[in-house]
């Protein structure tokens, strides 16, 4: 498989290297010396100096043979041109393309991307994604991370344990004896910043911050279990009014989770004014959310959850642990730096938010080969959960699981059969058209890749 990916940034260095670690033949195209050099030194993937959307740039980046294009470029119209040059002149069988502009994306003009006018087969909006990820934080306090799976019928949460929570110091295999009508399974256990695939012995302790796939039904008993039973958030904090916050407000206007209100704080007066049009139920303070009185004045004291969306991680980080100093009871904080990411837990951060993640996510689902679902990236380098369909001639059908020899660092979650879900045991015996939700960890992911290209067809 051939795969071009233009755009050499954060997002499109991810997408490269986890491509290159599958044996896919990568090249990068940017027009940035510096990224390019970068990406060569570090990755094994050709990298090119040139303007994505040049057709001179593409025939040379490989576009007569390709099999797909991941347009990435920071310019919505770079990366649109991209794709139709590449349909146009190369017949490129599969387009994808970051489109961060909102006029874009209004369902009005949803033809504009058919086949016949801008051929992009999948449109990838990082602000949209994020704050539906953010919108589904709010609904479960205490979940740092959570995803809808297989039609919405189980969840991934990650959760972060406290020192009081109840199940801490506890086997794994005792869960089921002290929840035997929970249908939950531990696929992911992170401790001093490692992440390790558990076994039944493994324990839970105080400082963890645990994934595991849980019914959607009984996602509030699981967070009991493990300590947290607070309503939802009602009562949020929006900082920052650009396309993320804007979108997250609206969704929170929409009254969809439930929430009663929500005050924006926006720096830049001209957004501050054009979010209040937009927003007419919300509260829309023009200030520095770094200033207490600020604040004070979108009500911090009083409410249950801020969430930080600048563009500043730095300024998101301090206004979080500000608006917490002054009340407020959970932060949720975006932050693009992944070196951040482990030192914000231990500063006070409830949730962190990584938009480079979520897309990355959302693009490998439709990497992958075969009749794949879904695929999501967990903790960056850590693995990926992955829906699919079992055919007839897997070798996992007709077996029990405990004889199946699954390679090390992979977990069967869940299967669903006739829209009924399943949660797997030794003995279970999987069989043709399941639908499969399994964890694998980082580097086992090309073992299962080898083990079910074929018969499985996962990718």
């Amino acid at each position: 498989m051939k795969a071009i990916i233009c755009g050499a940034g954060q997002v499109g260095s991810n997408i490269a290297r986890e491509l290159a670690g599958e044996d896919i033949d990568v090249t990068v195209v940017d027009r940035r010396p510096n990224l390019i050099h970068k990406i060569g030194d570090t990755l094994d993937v050709r990298a090119m100096v040139g303007h994505a959307s040049y057709p001179d740039t593409l025939e040379a980046a490989g576009a007569r043979d390709c099999d797909m294009l991941v347009a990435v470029t920071y310019s919505d119209e770079v990366n649109m041109v991209a794709c139709q040059v590449a349909h146009s002149l190369f017949d490129t069988p599969m387009k994808i393309a970051r489109l961060r502009a909102p006029a874009y994306l209004q369902p009005i003009w949803s033809d504009l991307f058919s086949r016949d006018n801008l051929p992009i087969d999948v449109i990838i909006s990082p602000e949209i994604e994020v704050a539906e990820a953010i919108g589904r934080r709010l609904t479960v306090p205490g979940a740092f991370d959570l995803i809808p799976l297989a039609d919405n019928l189980l969840r991934l949460v990650g959760i972060r344990c406290a020192g009081d929570c109840p199940i801490i110091n506890t086997p794994l295999r005792e869960l089921t004896s002290l929840f035997p009508d929970l249908h939950m399974i531990v696929v992911g256990i992170v401790r001093g910043g490692k992440a390790t695939v558990p076994s039944d012995e493994d324990q839970i302790f105080a400082g963890d911050e645990v994934y595991a796939v849980v019914l959607t039904e009984q996602l509030s008993r699981a967070m009991a279990a493990f300590g947290y039973d607070e309503p939802e958030a009602r009562r949020i904090i929006v900082i920052g009014g650009g396309n993320v916050g804007l979108t997250l407000t609206e969704k929170l206007e929409s009254g969809a989770a439930g929430h009663k209100s929500s005050n924006v704080i926006e720096l830049d007066r001209a957004r501050a004014e054009l979010v209040a049009q937009r927003c007419p139920r919300s509260a829309v303070i023009h200030g520095d959310a770094l200033d207490p009185d600020i604040l004070d004045q979108a009500g911090a004291p009083q409410a249950e959850t801020v969430v930080a969306v600048t563009n500043d991680d730095e300024a998101n980080i301090l206004a979080s642990l500000l608006a917490k100093q002054r009340g407020t009871r959970r932060a949720v904080a975006l932050v693009n730096n992944a070196s951040y990411t482990t030192l914000v837990g231990s500063l006070g951060i409830d949730v962190v938010v990584n938009p480079r993640e979520i897309t990355v996510s959302r693009i490998l689902q439709h990497i992958r080969r075969g009749r794949i679902r879904s695929v999501h990236s967990i903790r960056e380098g850590f693995g990926e959960i992955i829906e699919a369909e079992a055919l007839e001639t897997s070798p996992l059908v007709g077996v029990a699981l405990k004889e199946a020899h699954l390679p090390a660092g992979v977990l069967i979650a869940a299967i669903i059969r006739g829209g009924t879900v399943m949660m797997p045991g030794g003995a279970t015996v999987m069989q043709p058209g399941d639908h499969v939700v399994l964890f694998a960890a980082k580097q086992a992911v090309k073992r299962v890749e080898k083990l079910f290209s074929v018969r499985l067809e996962f990718f």
